[in-house]
């Protein structure tokens, strides 16, 4: 198994306190997610991609390079069966030595209902369903892991049951008790979200790395302050847009709206992108005339004819929203940018 080690700086070489060790193969779904194991892992070592920027999660065939990567890691991180079920397989087939880490269902994250119907009715902040949609949020669990201390404490005492080396029965073990389905898989698009898997991350990344634990665990603190400070940037891009009608192309930034407290009207498509029906797009339609929506945001991944057809006949522009980043270079970066992005395409076309 080959383990190539990026450069020590030294910012790492003195929180590790360590000579040069090897580094887990770690392999992750997404670029979102990507990003996030990423900035843990900055100074360290790298993590392999698995689904290409710019592809669709929810349908996807591995290519070889992929594969081999899925079956070299050690470590995989995934946003979970909800995003890509069709990885579920590959996971057991091919990495079932790994220790797997579900971010969807780990401690700390926030999970919305999925949205059946096209039309969503809006829930603006202080409304009962806002503060319900924040509900199971711990954000005191989150407020001293800044220290390192603490966080050593917290690892020793982490149960890893169900994430050891050749006890790779996730459906029993890593799912248990879990409804799939019932759940909006777009969970990497809440920075709260976001902000507790870098904890998560640099957890399981010190359990199988412990040499470097100092390092995760940093690059962690440091990566959850980028996301604050970037909360109060995006705030203050919509801010002055408030109560604005918007039709998303599929209903993917459900975790978006509600951090930002910036709902959509509707979606085209439901939430794992599958083609409208005739009577959806006549129902987003009539939202858009009745609620004189000014903006539709079109995807890079599917058919813009469809959002032409829903455009026909009204004054709405059109943008273009991508919540995977496929126009970004993956690493560590990507992850607040796309964030950022949102927030501009929203302003741009508002």
């Amino acid at each position: 198994m080959s383990r190539n080690l990026a450069p020590w700086s030294l910012a790492a070489v003195l929180l590790a306190g360590t000579a040069l060790a090897d580094v887990p193969n770690v392999a992750v779904d997404i670029a979102p997610v990507h990003a996030l194991v990423a900035r843990v892992m900055e100074g360290v070592g790298e993590p392999s991609l698995i689904v290409a920027p710019g592809a669709s999660p929810h349908e996807y065939s591995l290519r070889p390079s992929e594969a081999k990567a899925l079956q070299d890691a050690e470590l995989v991180f995934w946003v979970g069966p909800e995003l890509t079920p069709w990885l579920d397989d590959a996971i057991d087939t091919l990495a079932d030595d790994a220790i797997i880490v579900a971010l969807m269902e780990s401690e700390g994250t926030t999970e919305l209902p999925l949205r059946e119907n096209a039309l969503f009715e809006a829930h603006h902040h202080g409304d009962e369903q806002h503060a319900e949609d924040h509900e199971g949020h711990d954000h005191a669990e989150h407020e001293n892991h800044d220290d390192h201390a603490d966080h050593a404490e917290e690892h020793e005492g982490h149960d890893h049951a169900g994430h050891e080396h050749g006890d790779h029965d996730h459906g029993e073990q890593e799912h248990a008790g879990h409804d799939h389905g019932d759940h909006d898989p777009h969970v990497w698009l809440s920075p709260d979200n976001g902000s507790a898997w870098l904890n998560t991350i640099a957890a399981a990344l010190s359990a199988a790395d412990p040499d470097n634990a100092g390092a995760y665990f940093a690059n962690a603190a440091a990566g959850r302050e980028e996301l604050a400070d970037l909360r109060i940037e995006i705030n203050s891009i919509l801010e002055p847009l408030r109560g604005a009608n918007f039709i998303v192309f599929h209903d993917a930034y459900q975790y978006f709206e509600a951090a930002f407290d910036f709902p959509a009207s509707g979606a085209i498509s439901v939430s794992d992108a599958t083609d409208p029906s005739p009577a959806r797009i006549a129902e987003i339609q009539e939202r858009v005339a009745d609620q004189k929506v000014t903006c539709i945001m079109s995807e890079p991944q599917f058919n813009p004819g469809i959002v032409a057809s829903v455009m026909e006949g009204t004054a709405a522009r059109t943008g273009v929203m991508d919540p995977l980043g496929s126009d970004l270079e993956p690493g560590a970066e990507l992850y607040p940018q796309l964030l950022r992005n949102l927030a501009n395409a929203l302003a741009e076309c508002l």
